[in-house]
């Protein structure tokens, strides 16, 4: 997808900044995943430096994330940074190896504001840490699809798998006592997400695709 799909067009007013996270998850084996996050503050041409004919990038930090999966507890972090504006920066890259043994499932988030909040680490990277948390609950089921699919296995064939996280009470979606936990708890399917659901009917194929 492009800026262009993300963004509606651009407002009347001169751009100033624009900060971005990118966070991609990566089935390493069948019992281990990588996230990697990056996160980049950028000025537009020419606002810091007239002359300049390129984007000026303030801010480029990389966050390797090993986890284990499914208990998803961090085996390795590494903390990289590309650009930051002081040499005293990389000091604090070191501090992050404080998140190897965590899980990275519910309560990850008050403990990162515990560590590695303010002047406890890097603003940036901990922002990017926070962005990264729900990434690796997103992929648990991809987890599964990945290693289905290197093993020859049909997504049927999966059963139930390994306990992941739950998704329970995470969003209005997933309430305890609403439809699709319910649906969980009870053993019946839910509903083919739209996304997938769309993307095959634009490929003239039926939902039954996704449930072979």
């Amino acid at each position: 997808m492009s800026d262009m799909q993300m963004f509606p067009p651009e407002p009347d007013y001169m751009r100033i900044h624009t900060r971005r996270y990118e966070v991609r998850a990566y089935h390493m084996a069948d019992d281990r995943l990588m996230l990697r996050g990056v996160v980049v503050d950028e000025k537009p041409v020419g606002l810091y430096i007239e002359q300049d004919p390129d984007p000026l990038w303030m801010h480029h930090m990389m966050l390797d994330l090993e986890i284990h999966f499914p208990s998803l507890v961090i085996q390795k972090a590494t903390v990289t940074f590309r650009e930051h504006p002081h040499l005293g920066c990389v000091n604090i890259v070191d501090h992050y190896k404080k998140l190897e043994g965590m899980s990275i499932t519910r309560g990850f988030n008050a403990k990162v504001k515990e560590l590695f909040a303010g002047p406890r680490a890097c603003t940036h990277t901990t922002a990017l840490l926070q962005a990264m948390a729900p990434v690796a609950v997103q992929s648990m089921w991809s987890m599964r699809v990945a290693s289905a699919r290197t093993r020859g296995v049909s997504l049927e064939q999966l059963g139930d798998g390994p306990q992941t996280a739950s998704p329970v009470n995470t969003c209005h979606m997933w309430e305890e006592s609403g439809e699709l936990a319910t649906a969980v708890r009870e053993g019946r399917e839910i509903e083919i997400p739209l996304s997938i659901s769309k993307r095959l009917r634009t490929l003239g194929l039926s939902d039954d695709v996704w449930r072979e």
